[in-house]
């Protein structure tokens, strides 16, 4: 009796359409993908072990840091609406104008640490050239407490449209001096804001 011969078949896979949606995928991702902005104030938090998520919304952010040598705070506030509201009513306080444009990008930019009289020219930047633009920080001394009213309004703003009070953590550099993290608590505090959150980073248990 015959032995039956088996046909031999080749084991390559043809990977063409594979490759295919490999490179769609991959320039879907680089298409859609934005650049990570830089940080305006740029600082190493403390280490901590402690996991405590920070609300999405409702939530001001106060940095801390270390600018020209000098010890500054930079405001960052959640939500355009807020935000927006926030400036008017600091606008109004401090008899500036913001053009409807500036508003609008105020509403869209992070972290920011001028003057209110100088803010108008962050707003007119680029977001990649504000963390160049040599921000000083916003006062906060007894004279011109500026730091003080953006805490203000920015509640204000918050009960107006969220009807919620506004939450606040502070980002502080581990090796900034306790005087300068002192100071930014005791204008919250002199505001009746005795809960605040403190920002650290993520350190790895040692068992």
């Amino acid at each position: 009796m015959g032995k039956i011969k088996m046909t031999k078949k080749s084991t390559s896979t043809d990977m063409t359409a594979m490759c295919d949606v490999a490179f769609l995928l991959l320039t879907f991702f680089i298409l859609t993908a934005t650049a990570k902005v830089p940080e305006v104030l740029p600082v190493d938090t403390p280490q901590s072990t402690v996991q405590t998520k920070l609300p999405a919304t409702d939530l001001s952010m106060l940095t801390i840091g270390k600018a020209n040598g000098k010890s500054v705070v930079f405001f960052d506030l959640k939500g355009k609406e807020i935000r927006q509201r926030t400036l008017e009513l600091m606008a109004e306080k401090y008899n500036v104008t913001f053009t409807p444009k500036q508003s609008e990008e105020f509403g869209l930019m992070e972290s920011f640490g001028v003057p209110i009289q100088s803010l108008s020219q962050i707003l007119d930047m680029k977001a990649a050239d504000r963390s160049k633009a040599g921000q000083t920080g916003i006062p906060k001394d007894s004279l011109d407490n500026q730091l003080k009213d953006w805490i203000l309004y920015a509640r204000t703003a918050n009960i107006e449209v969220n009807d919620k009070e506004l939450q606040f953590a502070i980002k502080g550099d581990a090796k900034e001096q306790y005087p300068a993290i002192k100071q930014v608590m005791d204008i919250l505090q002199d505001q009746k804001v005795n809960s605040f959150n403190l920002v650290t980073g993520l350190r790895g248990k040692n068992f």
